[in-house]
């Protein structure tokens, strides 16, 4: 089954006057007349990697993940048992895990900053623990935002824009442009980068501890796991789910560029993402694999080296380099003994819906 994400921010948005900056730019007297207007923004608790905010459930705080790469919101079953929730009925979440029973449950009260929303009827699921982190709050709840990643100073920022068509929205690259790419029509945050001079499809995933590519493509690429150079690294868990693990290996490819930003040799992470993504349509045996799914995920690491703005206003992402290693993946033993060497303390990514 398919949710829709959250939407209770619409509320506040109306109460609340918005902190709105003025762009100034090479669009001349078209460029006056945009405003961006500042909804939220969100203090990062320092002792994740990965983004994550302070909120509560019923009056009990919790630790919320912004993860752009879930395609519903849930709340891990782990933490609806601590917070005493009734979970009841039937559905299914897809991950790299592959498919997982889903139930539902009733929050009375949800709050995430300002916002508050009442009577939220949730998915629960993940068999894993991850610290005091309850919700993986996916990406149609940030749809009707602009969304600003701003890890080096801790804080994520929600915005809303008027007239600001042509107009770039990187309103912190003062001395030289930001790099940018445009946004796939449809869901997640879908663009295309290059690697090795070829295209790849990529989604920001900010559930995703560390960036992968699809060991499809990256054999593609040229780059397998018996390639000279190639070494395995961290076991990939679903949702911290011990039991649900992938392989994965960094091995070294030519280069990485997005919009105006190249690297070149990087290391980059890739296991077999999507192999266990499939599903059984009702009445039927045969499994079906799902389509469309992107090539790569950028993750948390991704983020960290970089400050974002996704528009989904203008569908484009803007990015400048902020510093530190893009892709900073360490060997490792593998999934038969995982190493406390990992850059990543945090499990890769959510389930997604279905």
């Amino acid at each position: 089954m398919r949710t829709s994400g959250c939407i209770f921010l619409k509320r506040c948005i109306l109460a609340a006057a918005a902190i709105g900056l003025a762009l100034a730019g090479s669009a001349g007297a078209e460029t006056a007349k945009c405003k961006l207007g500042r909804i939220a923004e969100w203090p990062l608790r320092a002792e994740y990697y990965r983004p994550v905010v302070a909120g509560e459930i019923n009056g009990q705080k919790v630790g919320i993940l912004i993860d752009t790469g879930a395609e519903v919101s849930l709340i891990l079953r782990s933490a609806a048992r601590r917070l005493g929730l009734t979970r009841g009925g039937a559905g299914r979440v897809f991950g790299v895990g592959g498919e997982e029973h889903a139930e539902v449950t009733h929050v009375d009260e949800f709050r995430i900053g300002e916002a508050v929303r009442k009577n939220w009827r949730v998915l629960v699921a993940g068999e894993g623990e991850s610290g005091d982190i309850a919700v993986f709050l996916g990406d149609p709840f940030f749809e009707q935002f602009d969304v600003e990643f701003d890890l080096a100073h801790k804080a994520v920022r929600l915005y809303q824009t008027k007239d600001c068509d042509g107009v770039s929205l990187a309103y912190w690259a003062k001395t030289e442009p930001a790099g940018e790419v445009p946004l796939e029509a449809g869901r997640g945050i879908r663009f295309t980068v290059s690697i090795n001079g070829k295209p790849v499809r990529a989604e920001l995933d900010s559930g995703a501890s560390a960036s992968l590519l699809s060991k499809p493509d990256a054999a593609r690429l040229g780059v397998t796991p018996e390639s000279h150079g190639v070494v395995p690294t961290a076991c990939i868990t679903d949702s911290g789910d011990s039991k649900r693990k992938l392989e994965s290996w960094v091995g070294q490819f030519e280069s990485f560029a997005i919009g105006n930003e190249r690297i070149r040799n990087p290391r980059i992470r890739f296991a077999d993402l999507w192999s266990r993504t499939i599903y059984t349509e009702t009445g039927s045996r045969l499994p079906t694999r799902f389509a469309g799914l992107p090539d790569m995920l950028l993750g948390a690491d991704f983020l960290r080296s970089h400050r974002v703005l996704v528009s989904r206003s203008q569908r484009k992402m803007y990015f400048t380099y902020a510093g530190g290693t893009v892709f900073p993946s360490k060997p490792s033993k593998g999934c038969n003994a995982p190493s406390p060497n990992d850059p990543s303390p945090d499990p890769p990514p959510a389930p997604r819906g279905q």
